[in-house]
């Protein structure tokens, strides 16, 4: 058994074999995450003394990250005690995920490579999550992938997912070649720490590529509903694609006021913003000091766009992201 002790000053019990962010939910401790397999780097911190163990490769990670202390918590276990360099979620309290049966209700082409599901929960079933967060599908033969929830809370009992085909993904085919309306599936959820926080009164930034954009509409449906007190000085959102069928819905049709700023990477005939979606942030001169960052996206636009926006002014821990990465060779 060993102490682990936090920036904050909290301080829990971690056992042998147990990865330190399981450990700190085990004692009501809620930590960033997103992929909890060590392929992202949401759960990322610093060890400032004390030994830990990597339970499976850290991916998320670079070998310069790794040779400065940094570690990802869900993959690693505490072997002494250990004193870390991470910011907890303070009073924020977490909808327990459980595993519950759904069905398809809906499913609708929305691009080539972009399909909308919609699943239907039994009546009188609750499930209760932040707008952002994400869930586990658990399909045919026991599959289990991650899709970020694309809806705000809704009375119907309906969950909105934008999933992305991939070559020769198992989920993937039986999304876009045998998924049928009234299939009965298994959902695991909710889960994942990327939802609004620390936002009053700063301007507030949204970066999506692809599929990306899902938790972000999630967000920004659920705005209208955020006290007064509690909302920012001004909404931007980035999304970013290759070409024009990547932006595969109106984003401009969702509710409140936001500045909309589409950006394209290859498309010959764009006459809009072009490149990498953090490059076109800096040119639009926003005092990033200000700012608080939404980024979600590929794993790449993720880990660059901070190292962009932080040596640009942007405070480190006004920066929050939710890296999209494969669970495997297969995965969609």
């Amino acid at each position: 058994m060993a102490l682990i002790t936090l920036s904050s000053g909290k301080s829990f019990q971690s056992s042998n074999g147990v990865s330190i962010l399981e450990s700190a939910a085990q004692s009501q401790i809620n930590l960033p995450y997103s992929c909890k397999t060590g392929r992202c780097s949401t759960c990322k911190c610093k060890v400032i003394s004390g030994e830990t163990k990597a339970l499976v490769a850290e991916l998320g990670l670079t070998e310069s990250e790794k040779a400065e202390g940094w570690i990802l918590s869900c993959v690693r276990e505490a072997t002494s005690d250990v004193v870390l360099e991470v910011e907890d979620l303070g009073g924020v309290v977490l909808h327990p995920a459980k595993t519950q049966v759904c069905r398809i209700s809906r499913l609708e082409k929305l691009a080539p490579d972009v399909i909308k599901v919609v699943l239907r929960l039994p009546p009188g079933a609750l499930f209760n999550f932040m707008p952002g967060q994400y869930l586990d599908v658990i399909g045919p033969g026991s599959v289990r992938r991650s899709y970020s929830l694309a809806n705000a809370p809704k009375t119907d009992n309906t969950l909105e997912l934008h999933i992305r085909a991939v070559e020769n993904g198992v989920m993937s085919h039986y999304w876009f070649n045998q998924a049928k309306v009234n299939d009965l599936l298994r959902l695991h959820g909710p889960q994942g720490t990327f939802f609004l926080r620390n936002i009053a009164q700063r301007d507030l930034v949204f970066l999506a590529t692809g599929t990306g954009i899902a938790p972000v509409k999630a967000i920004l449906e659920a705005m209208p509903g955020v006290s007064p007190n509690q909302l920012p000085r001004s909404v931007s959102v980035l999304w970013g694609g290759r070409h024009e069928r990547d932006l595969y819905f109106n984003l401009e049709e969702l509710p409140g006021a936001f500045q909309y700023t589409p950006v394209l990477s290859r498309s010959a005939t764009w006459k809009g913003e072009r490149g990498y979606i953090q490059d076109v942030l800096l040119r639009q001169k926003l005092k990033l000091s200000h700012c608080s960052v939404y980024a979600c996206g590929s794993d790449a636009m993720i880990h660059s766009a901070k190292e962009a926006l932080t040596l640009a002014g942007l405070p480190s821990h006004h920066f929050y992201s939710d890296a999209f990465v494969c669970s495997g060779t297969n995965a969609p």
